[in-house]
């Protein structure tokens, strides 16, 4: 919880800075970030090197600055993750990053959601729901698609925190429900 607190005031730290900027700096810093992130997830030992008191500011600081050469990250993530090493919240990077990636999406207005369906549906069909989606919810949405024939026919739908679950087994399950109460 502590960690989460911390990582949402550095996110929106480097996040007010970036509107000041403008757009451009703005999803620049993001993309820096999300190629930080990834470093750091295909490489869990960066990870417990940030989190180790064992370890010096000072090679706290080279080890990021060898990962941030490597992505070309603009001077103010740079600056960024510096002041990351100085206050020892360097471990705090990848949670930083994804709620960075939050607000980023809320400025551009963009959903991020799942769409899950019994069968593969055709990308002219996804494209289809997808439009009207957009329409219904006027956000731009950016979908993963996902099939799972449990759901035995019909969708679900997962953007942000919000579920829709439009699915055969779940009017199934509702439909046993009702027949239970004797309704």
């Amino acid at each position: 919880m502590i960690g989460n607190i911390v990582a949402r005031r550095y996110a929106r730290a480097l996040f007010s800075l970036g509107v000041a900027q403008g757009d451009a700096e703005l999803v620049a810093y993001g993309k820096d970030l999300t190629g930080l992130a990834k470093a750091l997830n295909e490489s869990p030992q960066l990870d417990r090197i940030f989190r180790n008191p064992v370890f010096k500011v000072e090679e706290k600081k080279a080890v990021v600055n060898a990962i941030l050469s490597k992505i070309k990250a603009k001077q103010m993530i740079v600056n960024f993750c510096y002041l990351l090493a100085d206050n020892n919240r360097l471990g705090f990077l990848a949670d930083i990053q994804a709620y960075y990636a939050e607000l980023l999406d809320e400025h551009q207005g963009v959903a991020r959601g799942r769409m899950t369906t019994a069968i593969n549906l055709e990308p002219e069909i996804q494209k289809k729901l997808k439009k009207s989606l957009e329409e219904k919810t006027s956000r731009q949405l950016i979908l993963d698609y996902a099939v799972d024939p449990g759901i035995l026919g019909g969708l679900v739908l997962k953007i942000g925190d919000r579920v829709l679950d439009a699915s055969l087994r779940a009017q199934l399950v509702a439909m046993k429900e009702t027949i239970k109460r004797g309704e």
